[in-house]
């Protein structure tokens, strides 16, 4: 976040230039580990000075809070003889992926719009920071886990409003169960259809290579676990739905939504295990389910907390609200509201290579920092002599803990034309 109070407007200029013209470098250096750069790196300095926060393990961080209910009810309904929890909890995996993980071991197709530059933050080619925390599920897997939680930071370049941020947080869950487990009581019963072809994908009802029976049970189970989950975090008159859904990596897949607030609210996505996923990682006697929920989109609800760029705020006004158990119940209250300032931004788009709106969005941000409170498209044209396509965007600054003056914003707003005439090839109206 640029810290411009009580400076000259030369001095914010100089910040500002300094931000943004580094000098360029064939490559760059994450977790004590160097990659080269080429054509399809991407990743912002501002993306990067958020690796390593871990702000989801800090104690009393609301995000932690959230951590910590899931995986708690996790350890609680899934016990072994002894009353040891079968899942295990992987919190410290790195965010820096291959492509490999993040989208082939997960059956994403090589033309799948979720590998895109306007998607994803490339370091290089071969690496990238992951878009979710599905990327590691085939490592652990290949490691012999049968049932585990993985929690981390994510990365995807996205709209800038309220509720998206580029950096955010998932948990995920993988339970694997023999056939032996499945059927404890009958042996006539099995997994996997006679033939067993993997390659087939079936219907949403049930892959091909999967009996119904199998699926069934593992849906059913599937299905009361997250329920359960969604009343342990919302209360037991929570009313719920499932939505059938698509995803690469799950099939037959469903989306869980609850009645929050008077509006269905998305929660999570789940589904049964593509098979392939699992035979590629070495396993032909198992069947799975897993699902994804993300951490903001829980704590915003359960705390009632506005915008997501205040998680990542270290103003004791705000984390010293979450000073409590992690299962008490907390409403945020806002410690102040400082009025915003808008401005319009308008230009002609290139004519000569192509332009996407989330260049422009990682570029504001980039130079604004977390002072920007939203970018939006209010208005496209099209000039129907020359063909020239011009863009509106209004940026909304506002600054989360104290009152911006127009004209350091005005300072900081030119400086984002500039820098999109050179960068983005627009011509600024």
């Amino acid at each position: 976040m640029l810290k411009i109070q009580n400076i000259s407007n030369y001095q914010i200029i100089r910040l500002l230039s300094s931000s943004i013209k580094p000098e360029i470098q064939s490559h760059v250096t994450l977790l004590d580990n160097t990659y080269l750069k080429d054509d399809f790196s991407n990743v912002t300095d501002k993306i990067i000075s958020h690796l390593g926060r871990n702000i989801y393990t800090k104690e009393h961080h609301p995000l932690s809070h959230v951590r910590q209910r899931m995986v708690n009810y996790f350890y609680k309904r899934f016990v072994n003889r002894r009353g040891n929890p079968f899942f295990s909890v992987y919190d410290s995996l790195s965010p820096i992926v291959s492509l490999d993980q993040n989208f082939d071991s997960l059956l994403t197709p090589k033309d799948h719009p979720s590998r895109s530059k306007t998607d994803c933050y490339y370091l290089n080619r071969d690496y990238l920071l992951r878009a979710h925390m599905t990327a590691h599920q085939s490592e652990l897997m290949r490691a012999g886990l049968n049932n585990f939680i993985m929690v981390g930071d994510v990365y995807r370049r996205d709209e800038i409003d309220r509720t998206h941020y580029p950096v955010f947080h998932q948990l995920d869950a993988v339970r694997l169960k023999t056939r032996e487990e499945l059927f404890p009581r009958d042996d006539t019963l099995q997994i996997f259809e006679v033939g067993n072809n993997t390659q087939s994908t079936g219907t949403q009802q049930k892959q091909a290579c999967h009996t119904l029976e199998a699926v069934k049970l593992m849906e059913h189970e599937l299905k009361t676990t997250l329920a359960g989950l969604a009343k342990q975090l919302f209360g037991e008159k929570i009313e719920y739905r499932w939505i059938d859904t698509y995803f690469p990596f799950t099939q037959p897949s469903w989306e869980l939504e609850v009645f929050h607030e008077n509006n269905w609210l998305e929660l999570l996505g789940c589904g049964i295990m593509r098979q392939p996923i699992l035979t590629n990682a070495g396993i032909v006697d198992r069947i799975g389910w897993a699902f994804g929920i993300g951490l903001e989109r829980v704590a915003m609800c359960l705390y009632k907390i506005p915008d997501i760029r205040l998680f990542w705020s270290q103003d004791t006004g705000f984390l010293n609200q979450f000073k409590v158990k992690c299962d008490e119940n907390v409403t945020y209250k806002s410690v102040s509201q400082f009025p915003q300032c808008v401005n319009d931004l308008s230009f002609w788009l290139p004519q000569d290579k192509e332009f996407a709106s989330n260049d422009f969005y990682d570029l504001a941000r980039n130079i604004g920092g977390d002072i920007i409170e939203q970018v939006v498209l209010v208005d496209e044209f099209t000039h129907p002599k020359t063909g020239k396509t011009s863009h509106c965007y209004r940026i909304i600054y506002r600054h989360m803990e104290r009152t911006l003056i127009q004209s350091e914003v005005n300072i900081i707003h030119k400086e984002i034309a500039k820098v999109a005439a050179s960068a983005l090839g627009v011509q600024i109206r």
